[in-house]
């Protein structure tokens, strides 16, 4: 990791706590932080996992970004860090970049809709820019939460899809 892994670690932990809330509403478990200048200035987890309409787009990172309020001029975009437990997907991605952020430190990979790998060159000018995108801090308790979710009968939000799968698996 990066000379700033420490402060990066006390962000993620934050979104961990995020995470294990949405977990104890029984949602699925991402959380996510917004950081500006070593300050959180929202946050947000999953809501409405359940909901057959509407619920995919509660993701925490739309929560976070909605709760962020004010107008641009009250943060500068190159000041904010998103800190979230999971890749964000194609949508969060998007609304990520849409809001001019672009430094994304997340906890554990999408491998079914995770899209920070997505080239950005070949998208209109509003989604090009510097990004910086740091994976991998704080996996392990982030994954954790994960199998705790899918091990849960109750769950029935991506059971047997591919990130199940990898969850599952992962030792």
């Amino acid at each position: 990791m990066k000379p700033d892994s420490g402060r990066h670690v006390k962000f993620m932990q934050l979104a961990l706590q995020q995470a294990a809330t949405a977990l104890e509403q029984g949602e699925f478990p991402v959380g996510c932080i917004i950081v500006c200048k070593d300050r959180v200035v929202s946050d947000g987890h999953r809501v409405n996992t359940a909901s057959s309409i509407g619920g995919e787009c509660d993701h925490a990172e739309i929560v976070a970004l909605r709760r962020l309020g004010g107008s641009p001029a009250v943060f500068d975009p190159a000041d904010l860090t998103v800190y979230v437990t999971l890749e964000p997907c194609l949508m969060c991605f998007g609304a990520i970049l849409i809001h001019g952020i672009r430094k994304i430190v997340y906890a554990y990979e999408d491998v079914m809709g995770g899209g920070t790998g997505c080239a950005l060159g070949p998208l209109p000018p509003l989604y090009q820019g510097e990004l910086e995108i740091i994976k991998g801090v704080l996996r392990s308790q982030s994954l954790k939460l994960f199998k705790e979710f899918f091990a849960g009968s109750e769950n029935a939000y991506l059971q047997n899809t591919l990130l199940c799968r990898h969850v599952l698996e992962q030792v």
